[in-house]
C-alpha cells in the first residue's frame, strides 16, 4: 500500500455500462461494486449491502438509478447510497440510517478512478496527465504479485517513473507505453497500459506479445 496514491484506476470505462451491469473492483484491499446510473454517472460503492452484507455485485441495477441487493431486494439510490425502497414493505419509509458506503469516483483517460479517502484531490489529474493526449488503453495485465514487486520489475525492465509511484513510461515491443499500476490486494495488482499504436496494427501485436512476456517475467521473479 502506498499512502501517497489517493486515486486508483480500478476498471476500464467501457466495461461499466450505464444503467446495466455491476462490475467487481478492488483498490488497496477494498472490494468495490462499480456501476453507472442511467445518465452515465459512475458509482463506486463498498461491495456489501448494509442490510445483510451480501455483495452488491450479485444484485442488479433497477430503475436506472438504483442498485438492488440480490437477497431481499433492498434498493439504494445512486449518488448518496441511501436505501430508498424495501420491496417486502413497499408502504414503509426506508430507514434513514441504512446507507451503502460510497466513494468518490471519476471517469478519465478511459478509466474509472476511485478515491478511498473521504478527503483528497477532487480529481485524479496527476495520474491522468501521465497518459499523453490521444493515446488509448491497449490492455490490462492481471498480476498475482504485490504492487511493490511490480514497481521493482518495471524499473528493471527500463520503465521510468512518471510523476507518481504508480505511473510509469516505457516501451513494449517497439511502441511507447504509459503504465498505471493498481494496488488491488496484497498479492493482486493490475497494470493498465496506454499507447499510441494503432489498434489491429503489427505494432499493437508486438506490444501485446511483449506485455505477456513482461507479465510472465514479473510473476516468475515473484515465485523465486
Amino acid at each position: 500500500m502506498n499512502p501517497s496514491v489517493t486515486w486508483h484506476p480500478v476498471a476500464p470505462s467501457a466495461e461499466v455500462r450505464a444503467g446495466a451491469n455491476i462490475v467487481a473492483g478492488f483498490a488497496q484491499g477494498q472490494e468495490l461494486a462499480l456501476w453507472r446510473a442511467a445518465d452515465g454517472t459512475p458509482q463506486a460503492w463498498e461491495n456489501r449491502c448494509p442490510h445483510r452484507s451480501v455483495r452488491f455485485t450479485l444484485g442488479q441495477v433497477t430503475g436506472g438509478d438504483r442498485l438492488a441487493c440480490a437477497y431481499h431486494g433492498w434498493q439504494y439510490e445512486a449518488g448518496s447510497g441511501a436505501c430508498v425502497r424495501i420491496p417486502a414493505h413497499p408502504a414503509m419509509q426506508a430507514p434513514r440510517n441504512v446507507c451503502a458506503k460510497v466513494f468518490a469516483t471519476a471517469d478519465a483517460a478511459g478509466m474509472l478512478w476511485v478515491r478511498l479517502a473521504a478527503e483528497g484531490p477532487p480529481a485524479p489529474a496527476e495520474l491522468v496527465t501521465a497518459v499523453p493526449a490521444g493515446w488509448h488503453l491497449a490492455r490490462t495485465l492481471t498480476l498475482r504479485v504485490a504492487a511493490s514487486e511490480v514497481r521493482d520489475a518495471l524499473a528493471q525492465h527500463g520503465f521510468a517513473p512518471a510523476g507518481t509511484p504508480d505511473a510509469w513510461q516505457g516501451t513494449l515491443g517497439d511502441s511507447p507505453v504509459a503504465a498505471l499500476l493498481l494496488d488491488a490486494q496484497p498479492q493482486l495488482s493490475f497494470l493498465h497500459l496506454w499507447t499510441d499504436a494503432a489498434p489491429g496494427s503489427d505494432a499493437m501485436a508486438r506490444l501485446h506479445l511483449a506485455a505477456r512476456q513482461l507479465r510472465s517475467a514479473i510473476e516468475a521473479a515473484s515465485s523465486h
